[in-house]
């Protein structure tokens, strides 16, 4: 079973997310939206297939990153998140939450053994 597929998301926390990707989109030619910026690419040998990786800002205030006390985190592509989540379980990871599904893909979130949140995400269609 494949676990981690490529990274779909950097999250960071910053003082005011707007000016933050204002800046990027003036100095380094980010194309931002309400999200933050998303990279579109294709997978190594097959034109065809594709995805993205999302950047996005959050304010420092945001309760999304808890319980890691981090200002960044990580989300992770991966194939059949339900599958994954069972033997993250029996692993002993520690699973956050349920694994929510949204028009865009399934979410769920766990912890590493420094208590880095990390989310995991199985885009739609894969």
């Amino acid at each position: 079973m494949k676990r981690v597929t490529g990274i779909g998301g950097i999250f960071f926390k910053c003082q005011d997310p707007a000016k933050m990707k204002e800046w990027y989109k003036n100095h380094l030619g980010f194309d931002t939206n309400e999200y933050g910026a998303k990279f579109d690419w294709h997978e190594n040998g097959n034109p065809t297939e594709g995805g993205y990786t999302l950047w996005s800002p959050f304010a420092n205030t945001t309760k999304y990153f808890e319980p890691s006390a981090n200002n960044f985190m990580i989300n992770y592509r991966v194939e059949n998140i339900d599958a994954l989540v069972d033997e993250l379980k029996k692993e002993g990871v520690t699973v956050l939450d349920n694994v929510e599904s949204y028009e865009y893909g399934k979410f769920v979130h766990i912890l590493d053994i420094e208590g880095n949140k990390i989310e995991l995400w199985e885009p739609a269609g894969e």
